[in-house]
């Protein structure tokens, strides 16, 4: 049975503004003492942090909202592709030079960036956990065309290896989660208008559940990481 605290001081949100950030800030908030939302457009949940977090300035402004406050979990749930990603009209070719960049600096260097940002606000915390959202186009032989987007995801699994050695004097534990597709309103949208099946998408209950069970570990525990495939889903 999970044992989740029942009450954290802070938490972060990143990517709060929609989608999983969404879900993940609305089933955390009676939680937390102080749950922290941050995106570039308004939260609809918790205490909204506007910051652009693909830049030094962002990641800053988010530091500075933590101040010297107890940070008991930094969930970093943004993140973003390329044009036309995920569709027969992507095109690795066609890919603008800015396109990419964004994708590797809202993916990989951003939650990077925020990491070291907040390991002192971290170390404060009596069972820090770190909560990154990764993919299942991240892992090895997975049949994934989007290459700036599979490259940031790759790459997030290795930086969450690497944070295991560099904070285990710490006991600051790191999890990526890799899932296939989450059945957020929008998701649900798209695979409609693709004439998919809902069940092609993982329930966001399960995934909640997931992140529960992460947050609820004793500091004596570290999970790297949680592949998430959807039961119907291909090359998973």
């Amino acid at each position: 049975m999970l044992q989740l605290k029942s009450i954290f001081d802070n938490l972060i949100v990143v990517g709060a503004s929609r989608g999983v950030g969404t879900a993940v800030s609305e089933h955390l908030i009676s939680r937390t003492n102080r749950l922290i939302a941050v995106s570039r457009s308004a939260s609809p949940v918790g205490e909204w942090v506007k910051a652009d977090i693909s830049t030094k300035q962002g990641v800053e402004i988010v530091r500075n909202s933590v101040g010297d406050c107890v940070l008991d979990g930094l969930l970093y749930m943004g993140g973003t592709w390329e044009n036309k990603a995920f569709t027969q009209d992507y095109s690795f070719e066609k890919c603008s030079d800015e396109d990419i960049e964004n994708v590797l600096l809202v993916n990989l260097l951003a939650p990077i960036r925020l990491t070291k940002s907040l390991l002192p606000a971290l170390r404060k915390s009596s069972n820090p956990k770190i909560i990154f959202m990764g993919a299942l186009s991240g892992l090895d032989n997975f049949p994934a065309r989007e290459v700036a987007n599979s490259a940031s995801k790759f790459g997030l699994r290795g930086a969450v290896h690497a944070l295991r050695e560099e904070l285990r004097q710490d006991r600051i534990a790191a999890t990526v989660i890799n899932p296939g597709n989450i059945a957020t309103p929008e998701v649900l949208s798209d695979l409609k208008e693709a004439g998919q099946s809902e069940q092609n998408a993982i329930p966001l209950q399960d995934l909640l559940q997931v992140i529960d069970c992460v947050l609820s570990l004793s500091r004596a525990t570290c999970i790297k990481e949680i592949q998430i495939p959807a039961m119907s889903a291909e090359g998973a």
